[in-house]
């Protein structure tokens, strides 16, 4: 197993551009072997563009970009076979069997017949699948086509899995399980690529975050480092009221307030810094929780809705 302080994935002045739209904006990053970095942003910031990149799925504009060492622009074939992909669409083949749909991937990768076998038997007992193991994939529910996406991706036993959100579509059980075996494959030194809408599900699984905006990475860091900068401990939400605004910017100068419509999100460095404040407002329905790294995205890439 390599070790988890060696660079498996470097970019430098990475850029990706479609005709005169620049999707990917001269970005520098790197993921070290064994951990689980996650890629967030609004839609259309470059979070995708990046990581079919790193796939050779898209050719890079400018910069460089080396997976393992190798670089991406000259050794795609070799990058590719050290690469497994959970892509966001599904695209099992409907006319398979479940078993079968790893069986046929494999020979992309030139796996023994024999061996394939056994790699989809032991990912179907991994991903909890073996019970639909010769069932056809449009059987399968929403989840359990996931689930097989992810054990597709794991059949060339590869260093780096690139999951493009993994869990888009999956009730609270399906993804939870989903984030369990991500987990699991961490633990095993599997690098993992993330990207995800879900900040609860980046905040749970990753080392580190980039969080991308039109193509840059505006910021990067740990996600409870980054929940701590730029947010705090504490959040109070509440509806908008201008006496108890008022009475929180005179009683906390060093609270943050923030109004959005008729809501109120005020947003402190400590903890239990409130509860003096809510005594006063005894008639008001006041929600005190943990910050976030939801509060973090939306204070760094805005409230706008994007296309």
């Amino acid at each position: 197993m390599m070790g988890s302080s060696e660079v498996l994935i470097k970019a430098r002045g990475l850029t990706k551009r479609f005709n005169s739209f620049t999707a990917v904006d001269g970005i520098d990053f790197e993921v070290c072997s064994g951990k689980c970095v996650g890629f967030l942003g609004p839609n259309g910031a470059g979070k995708t563009t990046t990581v079919r990149m790193i796939y050779c799925f898209l050719p890079v504009t400018d910069g460089e970009l080396t997976v393992a060492g190798l670089d991406v622009k000259t050794q795609d074939r070799q990058i590719k076979g050290l690469i497994g992909v959970c892509p966001q669409e599904d695209n099992l083949d409907p006319d398979f069997s479940v078993i079968k749909n790893l069986q046929v991937y494999a020979r992309y990768f030139d796996i023994p017949k024999q061996e394939a076998t056994k790699r989809a038997e032991e990912l179907l007992k991994f991903f909890a699948l073996e019970e639909k193991r010769n069932a056809h994939v449009e059987s399968l529910s929403g989840g359990m086509k996931r689930r097989l996406i992810m054990a597709r991706a794991l059949i060339n036993q590869p260093k780096v899995l690139l999951l493009d959100e993994p869990t888009t579509g999956l009730d609270p059980q399906g993804r939870h399980l989903v984030w369990d075996e991500i987990r699991t494959l961490r633990k095993q030194g599997v690098t993992i690529i993330l990207t995800t809408h879900y900040m609860e599900e980046a905040e749970a699984l990753c080392d580190r975050i980039l969080v991308v905006d039109n193509g840059k990475i505006i910021q990067t860091g740990a996600p409870k480092e980054l929940i701590k900068q730029y947010v705090g401990k504490d959040v109070l939400e509440v509806e908008y009221d201008e006496q108890m605004v008022q009475t929180l910017k005179q009683e906390l100068p060093d609270v943050e307030v923030e109004v959005f419509g008729d809501q109120v999100r005020v947003f402190a460095k400590q903890h239990g810094s409130f509860e003096q404040i809510i005594k006063q407002f005894p008639d008001k329905n006041v929600t005190i929780r943990n910050a976030n790294l939801e509060d973090v995205f939306l204070k760094l890439t805005g409230r706008r809705l994007r296309e």
